[in-house]
């Protein structure tokens, strides 16, 4: 054992494998793809997610990245969890014959999901741009799986989601394999595009005031 302590490893990317397959079971089930009998299996992979993502959380935090840390975190208990369970849930209240239920409430609560990845989202615009993008992807699924549980929108809308959702993890896969094969090989294996704002460092040479008696 190496007597230099090593630091923890990027656990993003296993967060983002995570992501991706949520969002392809999403565009699979909102673009009508599979019957809503898949339910308690879809269930199960979102709680496996859960565990991964709640992960890399904690990881994240340790590290100190405030975005991905707060991030992962809300999508594991909401996204993740809650959905999962409610899918199960909900499969077994019709299967029962369970008096029916009132599912606008998630429309409220995939509501505030919403309004938080909106304003997140600038954050990740120091990201490489292929997050940015994975983001952008999840803000437009999002608003609508909210409109759609609310009834406000018709279900013409959820193939817009579903598109989206597959971008998104689409971009979580790819980005998850550069970064595990760059970082292991020491070189850029799989390019990462670079990120649409780049922090600037300015410099500011200070050397002895001169005063001058008039």
């Amino acid at each position: 054992m190496s007597k230099e302590e090593k630091g923890w490893a990027n656990a993003a990317p296993a967060g983002l494998v995570g992501l991706a397959v949520a969002c392809f079971c999403f565009f699979a089930l909102l673009g009508g793809r599979v019957e809503h009998s898949c339910l308690p299996l879809l269930g199960c992979w979102l709680i496996g997610g859960a565990l991964v993502q709640y992960t890399v959380a904690i990881v994240e935090y340790k590290e100190g990245a405030i975005t991905g840390g707060n991030i992962f975190l809300v999508f594991a208990a909401f996204f993740m969890m809650v959905s999962g369970l409610e899918m199960i849930f909900k499969y077994l209240a019709l299967a029962q014959g369970w008096p029916a239920i009132d599912s606008r409430i998630d429309g409220y609560a995939w509501m505030s999901l919403w309004i938080c990845i909106w304003l997140m989202t600038p954050a990740y615009f120091k990201s490489p741009v292929l997050m940015t993008v994975l983001i952008v992807g999840i803000d437009i699924g999002v608003p609508i799986v909210s409109l759609h549980d609310l009834g406000l929108i018709s279900n013409d809308y959820l193939g817009i989601a579903s598109y989206a959702f597959l971008g998104a993890g689409i971009c979580g896969l790819y980005i998850s394999g550069a970064t595990v094969l760059n970082a292991e090989y020491g070189k850029t294996v799989l390019p990462l595009p670079g990120p649409l704002f780049r922090e600037k460092t300015i410099v500011v040479q200070s050397g002895p005031i001169k005063e001058s008696l008039i």
